[in-house]
């Protein structure tokens, strides 16, 4: 359905707070004002530009979504739904007419917004209502957060929201790839955000000593010996143990575990070449496949999930059985229930840990994230002395230089031993 044309008189402007402009890429494939009564009264009510600049949004949105990655739709929808809800409601013109310095003032939006933006928790954007999607009252455009280490004492105050330098680069990121979008449409003239940025007051030259987050080898080991452990008890942990083993020692991203729209992870993905190695096929980010060699220490982590499994011996490249199964149900894990399975691992060795060596070892435990294992296993195989090239091609990247930029920290390491022995006398 489309709505009534809207008349070329100016009308009142009506909306007072943020609201969720676009659902999920699935629901937005089929998105039909009859579904989202309360869009439809939005759009009805206000200037004819805002249903003009909602639609660009999302063909922009529907592109992205069909050529990207769920995590670069989720990122792009967020940077466009903000982008649009203060043109709306801030700036109150069309961003067909926005310049550097409207581009600045809305960087200067986002380095500091209202209160009234900012939420303490991740919501959904939209609730079924009556049979109908209506906006999730609890959603805000932006969110602050307490640190995961300490979330139980921690008082949000929303006023000292700030965004990190890496936010605010992939901001005008998106709205860069945005207006590039709508200039080849012919929607728009030129690109406003492209010569903002480098004249953003926000952003500061970083020279800082750059650090990885990862586990260190003695954290890392807590992690194993926990998922070790849990499954030795209760085979139903033997998931975990596989989950675990397999991100930090084949370098992989959650989503590359996860089954998705456009791939679902099986057993038959592991195979044997001629010379008897083992290899996993992934498709990774930017809708690339890839092998990534499999070590052989990793082969009983392998063979042990699938005995639990009642498969057995090691994979055959024609075996369809789903790489990392659902307890409940048919089907692959999403990256949320893995994120879940990793976490309670977390926790545990930080219980663990702490126990035996006091909090401020385990304290790392306790901010860790599941991409902290790719991190890890990278990092400790180019302390090894592995070949920088091998281990790149592993991790999917396009250049070894991202690995060397992200990874390698070998200079640093000796600047500060060195720093270690000056005097103060």
């Amino acid at each position: 359905m489309s709505l009534t044309k809207a008349t070329n008189k100016p009308l009142t402007h009506s909306l007072k707070k943020p609201v969720p402009l676009f659902p999920p890429y699935i629901d937005l494939c089929e998105f039909d004002f009859d579904d989202y009564p309360e869009l439809e009264k939005l759009f009805s009510a206000n200037e004819p530009w805002w249903l003009e600049q909602f639609n660009w949004g999302k063909l922009f949105l529907t592109y992205v979504g069909r050529n990207k990655s769920t995590h670069t739709y989720d990122r792009f929808r967020s940077d466009v739904e903000r982008f649009l809800l203060w043109s709306f409601i801030e700036k109150q013109k069309p961003i067909d007419q926005l310049r550097k310095s409207d581009l600045l003032e809305y960087a200067d939006f986002c380095w500091q917004p209202p209160v009234t933006w900012i939420g303490t928790s991740n919501q959904e954007r939209f609730r079924i209502t009556n049979g109908y999607s209506a906006a999730n009252e609890h959603w805000f455009p932006f969110k602050i957060q307490a640190p995961k280490s300490l979330k139980s004492q921690f008082e949000i105050d929303k006023k000292k929201y700030r965004p990190s330098q890496q936010t605010l680069s992939s901001m005008f990121t998106a709205l860069i790839v945005f207006y590039n979008h709508l200039m080849a449409e012919d929607f728009c003239i030129g690109n406003p955000a492209q010569i903002a940025k480098k004249d953003c007051r926000h952003f500061i030259i970083d020279s800082q000593v750059k650090e990885i987050k990862r586990l260190t080898a003695s954290q890392w080991q807590y992690v194993l010996d926990t998922a070790v452990q849990m499954a030795d008890e209760d085979e139903m942990f033997e998931r975990n143990l596989f989950v675990i083993a397999a991100l930090k020692t084949l370098f992989l991203r959650i989503s590359e575990l996860s089954d998705r729209e456009t791939w679902s992870p099986t057993m038959g993905h592991f195979w044997q070449d001629d010379d008897e190695n083992w290899w996993l096929k992934i498709f990774g980010k930017s809708r690339k496949i890839r092998d990534i060699t499999v070590p052989i220490d990793f082969l009983p982590f392998l063979e042990r999930y699938r005995s639990s499994r009642g498969l057995l011996g090691l994979p055959a490249s024609n075996e369809n059985s789903v790489l990392v199964e659902k307890i409940r149900g048919q089907g692959g894990m999403t990256s949320r229930h893995l994120r879940r399975i990793v976490q309670s691992v977390f926790d545990q060795a930080h219980d663990n840990m702490r126990r035996a060596e006091g909090e401020n070892k385990a304290l790392k435990l306790k901010e860790a994230s599941a991409h902290w294992l790719r991190h890890t296993g990278a990092s400790m195989e180019i302390e090894r002395g592995r070949p920088l090239k091998d281990i790149s091609e592993d991790l999917g990247h396009a250049s070894m230089a991202t690995t060397d930029t992200v990874y390698v920290q070998s200079e640093n390491k000796k600047r500060a031993e060195s720093g270690k022995r000056r005097k103060v006398d």
